[in-house]
């Protein structure tokens, strides 16, 4: 099993769980985070002030599937995410040694 990670545009999260629900994806965690990369924040201006804004808001979209699953769900996820713009986010993959689900003890393929 892996776990797939997200960073994402926020008002991006409605293609991405479109996307996702349509390839029988079934549940996700989704988080509000702040970062930068590249981008390095951004300059705004209030009251005809400027300042930077240096972390930047994201979603972070967490999923957990099986290993043969993990080129589509990353395909859905970057067609449905993609503005062609700096920012657009990233995606970590890593590895998921087991699974329980507390309410009932089911291990693994069972608790997802």
């Amino acid at each position: 099993m892996k776990r797939v990670e997200a960073i994402i545009r926020p008002f991006k999260l409605d293609e991405v769980k479109i996307a996702l629900v349509n390839a029988g994806i079934v549940g996700m965690t989704v988080s509000e985070v702040r970062g930068f990369g590249r981008q390095k924040g951004q300059t705004e201006r209030y009251r005809g002030s400027e300042y930077t804004v240096e972390f930047l808001q994201k979603l972070k979209i967490e999923i957990v599937i099986e290993d043969d699953q993990v080129d589509m769900v990353v395909d859905r996820i970057v067609n449905a995410a993609r503005t062609g713009e700096i920012g657009d986010g990233k995606i970590f993959i890593a590895p998921v040694d087991q699974i329980v689900r507390i309410r009932t003890g089911e291990k693994n393929q069972e608790a997802i």
